[in-house]
């Protein structure tokens, strides 16, 4: 069997340059070790010491995610606080859609800065205090005080995590070399997915049953948000030259057309974060699914992240246009699949719900997967933060209108929405055909 090709840090390539030559000391030679074990590859030790703090950080801040999960968790945290049911059907515009449309503004305000990692770690510090606000909210209201103060406190935490997001792909691509960032955030994304799974299972057995056990839960995301902000503060970050015009650059959305097929794949794909609802709609129509069954779809998705990401990330590696080409076609294929449960009466078996949803989710994590690898690959080494801000916030923009278009065909039946979902993946993987390889 050959060996792996090994590829060491050199200097001369974009990410040495940008990488802080510090005396930082650190467990060098177990850090390299542990890091090239999961990339695959030998690392420079600094790089590797970096790359270790990437994964523990993003794997607690994705865990945090888990267990505050709007979709899931919050909305029978809402549903058993007694909350109007319109509150419910806002968390999860508010955490999407307030995760994406400010990163625009925020990138600007982040080119002033010369260590960008700063600004990712106030940002989960804003998470944090956001998620401690839920706990004690659900803790201290009810009903429709506890709906709009877990609503408002969820804003917040939009917004903070936008100040992540943005961030993020630019201090990744300062200090972990091109062809291991995808193994650093798909090792994150398969270990806090181990944790879920946990979750998933109490839930399961009845032993998170309870609001309180369900806000102590709340209350361990703040924590591991706040851990997550202290470890990424000490990434040895080479310091950026900070620009003076904090004004969003708009320019490269029509002179970048790699950026503006990338934004219409990305758009066609958004689908795969809306249609979990759906799938829920039909096995509950059919009685397949109870409201208190909240378990199984916190498992099931957990389930799929962690057996994908790091696979995804692997693959993204080699190639993240062909990550996103492939999500695509499963994610069309789940939703065709759980449309023809529910025209063949399937919908009433365990299985067949739960298998469509986790094909679903394993497209979901491959998207978050690829598009992400392909933008801090794609993107100029300059410009990284700015084209994460522009890809985000036209993609905030496209759920809010892709939300309301579900909504509307899920007038006709949770079917038509589907149909209409799989449709624009299928046609998102086609126009990935046309995105340059990058990596």
């Amino acid at each position: 069997m050959s060996r792996p090709q090994t590829r060491r840090f050199d200097p001369a390539r974009p990410c040495a340059t940008t990488c802080w030559h510090s005396n930082t000391p650190g467990a060098g030679p177990i850090a390299n070790h542990i890091f090239q074990t999961i990339s695959g590859e030998e690392t420079d030790p600094r790089e590797a010491r970096n790359g270790l703090r990437h994964i523990v950080s993003l794997t607690a801040s994705k865990l945090a995610d888990g267990l505050i999960d709007p979709k899931l968790i919050l909305s029978w945290l809402l549903t058993s606080l007694g909350a109007p049911a319109v509150l419910v059907g806002l968390l999860v515009p508010i955490r999407e859609a307030g995760a994406l449309l400010p990163q625009i503004l925020l990138s600007g305000w982040l080119r002033r800065l010369r260590q960008r990692k700063r600004f990712w770690a106030a940002g989960a510090v804003g998470q944090g205090v956001s998620a401690g606000l839920i706990a004690l909210a659900a803790l201290t209201l009810t009903g429709q005080a506890a709906g709009l103060a877990i609503c408002a406190a969820l804003a917040a935490l939009a917004l903070s995590r936008a100040a992540c997001s943005v961030s993020y792909k630019d201090v990744l691509g300062k200090t972990v070399e091109k062809s291991r960032r995808g193994s650093v955030t798909g090792a994150a994304g398969s270990v806090s997915a181990a944790g879920v799974i946990g979750l998933g299972v109490l839930l399961l057995t009845d032993v998170l049953r309870s609001e309180t056990a369900v806000v102590m839960a709340i209350a361990l995301a703040a924590c591991l948000w706040l851990a997550a902000a202290a470890l990424m503060l000490r990434l040895e970050e080479a310091p950026s030259t900070p620009e003076d015009e904090a004004r969003p650059d708009l320019s490269p959305l029509w002179r970048d057309r790699q950026l503006q097929l990338f934004i219409l794949v990305r758009g066609m794909l958004v689908p795969t974060a809306l249609a979990p609802p759906y799938f829920v709609l039909l096995a509950s129509q059919s009685g397949g699914l109870a409201l208190d069954r909240l378990g199984v779809l916190v498992l099931v998705s957990a389930a799929a992240s962690f057996l994908s990401s790091y696979v995804w990330g692997r693959l993204a590696d080699r190639s993240s246009r062909w990550v996103l080409i492939l999500t695509g076609l499963i994610g069309a294929a789940a939703m065709l699949a759980a449309v023809g449960a529910r025209a063949l009466g399937l919908t009433q078996t365990v299985w067949a719900i739960p298998l469509a949803l986790f094909l679903l989710m394993l497209a979901y994590h491959g998207v978050r997967q690829g598009r992400s690898t392909y933008l801090v690959d794609m993107a100029p080494e300059d410009k990284r933060a700015t084209y994460a801000a522009l890809a985000n916030t036209a993609i905030g923009t496209l759920l809010l209108v892709a939300g309301t278009l579900g909504g509307l065909a899920a007038l006709i039946g949770p079917s038509a929405a589907l149909i209409g979902f799989a449709a624009l993946c299928l046609a998102a993987s086609g126009v990935a055909l046309w995105l340059d390889e990058v990596e």
